[in-house]
């Protein structure tokens, strides 16, 4: 069997022939037969570790586990040479292929997802970049796959999801609905955002006990439950319950605009700092607090359009860190 690491695409049945075993190499990873292909290709482990975006002794664990798979010495190695044996450079002709065939398949599997039904995604507000970044990925992976975004608050993306009227949402799922699930994707850095000339302006960080003394606005009720219950229960955690400002907005370029005027501060993640001119956005500290995003889908519903979108989110969580960032803060 061949397996990727985290999907099962199949069993590696034919066997290597040319003086390799002939048996099945039951315990061979489609990665290890891509690390060995690039350590062919560079000869130096250095580089083929770099080209893979691991380290050089992982790399040389690996490759080392499939030559005991397969009961072959592939390489031949010295302090200052890395070189084919004769199994080897038979073995690379057909790791290339079968690394060709697996790329096949998964983009097969893709444009069979692109050419279905489209797929209807929830929005908090245009102002984050999670889900727009997450939607990009996923554009580039499927490419025939149409995208309706739908503007929504999270409570009407769960009755959107269970109405089978949405396919993906995004936002934090502690309210949740039993029939929704849910993937934690990111740990976004809460901040304040302040008005230009406000004491806050010049601090690298301001102390979550420091908003004590100012109005904070908060969403509508209504349409932001779950980000009202986080900040007030991140001040109370600090000792205080907060000035609540009197008005109310539905946008964050509403709330920005009643900042700018220096009516009230608002909490709100730096995933969306970069669409709010006219304000400073500064760190809270002491302690750090992050807003949780999950991508949410209707329990019973988990289609190729779910996998998909959840699949992308991980990877790129993974490759920009964004679930590492709150531990090492916390660290």
């Amino acid at each position: 069997m061949i397996s990727s690491g985290v999907w099962d695409p199949g069993v590696f049945q034919r066997g290597v022939r040319n003086g390799l075993d002939t048996g099945l190499a039951a315990g061979v990873e489609l990665r290890q037969l891509r690390y060995f292909v690039t350590l062919a290709e560079e000869l130096h482990f250095g580089r083929a570790a770099e080209r893979e975006h691991i380290v050089q002794s992982a790399l040389s664990q690996q490759v080392q586990r499939l030559e005991r798979e397969l009961g072959v010495r592939l390489l031949e190695r010295s302090t200052h040479h890395v070189g084919l044996t004769a199994a080897g450079v038979v073995f690379l002709v057909e790791a290339r292929q079968i690394l060709a065939h697996a790329e096949r398949a998964a983009q097969a599997a893709r444009s069979a997802v692109g050419a279905s039904a489209p797929l209807r995604v929830g929005i908090i507000d245009s102002s984050y970049d999670s889900m727009p970044q997450i939607l990009h990925e996923v554009q580039a992976r499927y490419p025939g796959l149409v995208i309706h975004q739908v503007e929504a608050s999270v409570p009407e993306q769960y009755q959107l999801l269970t109405d089978g009227r949405l396919d993906v949402g995004v936002g934090r799922a502690a309210l949740a609905p039993p029939q929704i699930a849910s993937l934690l994707f990111r740990q976004d850095p809460l901040g304040v955002l302040v008005p230009a000339g406000h004491r806050f302006a010049g601090l690298e960080g301001v102390s979550v006990a420091a908003l004590a003394a100012e109005p904070l606005l908060l969403a509508e009720q209504a349409r932001a439950p779950e980000f009202n219950q986080f900040t007030v229960e991140m001040c109370r955690a600090a000792g205080f319950t907060p000035t609540v400002y009197a008005g109310t907005v539905e946008s964050i370029r509403a709330a920005a605009d009643l900042v700018a005027q220096g009516r009230c501060l608002y909490c709100v993640p730096a995933s969306c700092i970069a669409a709010l001119p006219g304000t400073i956005w500064r760190p809270l500290t002491g302690p750090a607090s992050h807003y949780p995003w999950s991508v949410l889908w209707r329990a019973a519903g988990d289609s190729g359009h779910v996998r998909a979108v959840v699949s992308c989110a991980q990877a790129m969580s993974k490759r920009l860190g964004w679930l590492t960032a709150a531990v090492q803060t916390a660290q």
